[in-house]
């Protein structure tokens, strides 16, 4: 678990969001499909600083971490090349892989993220580090933010526990054309699960 976890030594921190309907049309994503109501978040670098953190028992923070390897196996970025991959998490922070539909190259996670949930409980999910804009994002495209009312971090609902219709469907492979013409990140929200539209790769 840790070594999955450790791909670069930077500390956690959280991004400044700015206008939510500004940052989806920066990244051809319909304004209208957003990341859903945002919830509180809690994220760390690994799971011993979950622990050291006591922001919540020590079994939520290993179930929130075994949850984040296992979106990580099945949403992870996915990049059809390691100069595609490394563009945006930078330089051996990108890995091979292969699947049904062939090889690919994705991240490594930088930590992973708890998200407390309308329904008071947590979910966890993977972070990666977009190294273009700093910024702290999910496999699922959600985008760690913070509230400037309270200075609470924080990320939208559906970034962190999408619809199980996003959760089945494998990431595209994006391309280096791909990731140019959009800015780079996810290939997870092109769906018409969210109401038409999409930034896929």
């Amino acid at each position: 678990m840790t070594a999955l976890m450790c791909g670069t030594g930077v500390t956690l921190v959280a991004c400044d969001t700015g206008d939510p309907a500004q940052y989806s049309q920066s990244l051809d994503k319909p304004a209208q499909v957003e990341q859903g109501e945002q919830v509180a978040a809690f994220a760390y670098p690994s799971l011993q600083a979950c622990f050291d953190a006591n922001d919540m028992s020590d079994d939520a923070c290993r179930e929130a971490a075994l949850t984040a390897i296992k979106d990580h196996e099945a949403a992870a970025p996915r990049y059809d090349g390691r100069d595609t991959c490394e563009d945006v998490y930078g330089a051996g922070q990108c890995v091979p892989r292969s699947g049904q539909n062939g090889s690919y190259f994705t991240p490594l996670l930088t930590g992973f993220v708890v998200g407390q949930m309308l329904n008071g409980g947590f979910r966890g999910t993977g972070l990666y580090h977009d190294q273009r804009d700093g910024g702290y994002y999910t496999g699922y495209g959600g985008r760690l933010g913070n509230d400037y009312r309270t200075g609470r971090t924080q990320i939208g609902v559906r970034g962190i526990d999408p619809p199980d219709a996003i959760k089945s469907t494998p990431p595209k492979v994006q391309t280096r054309t791909s990731v140019v013409s959009r800015g780079g990140f996810g290939g997870r929200m092109a769906s018409s699960h969210y109401g038409g539209g999409g930034w896929g790769g």
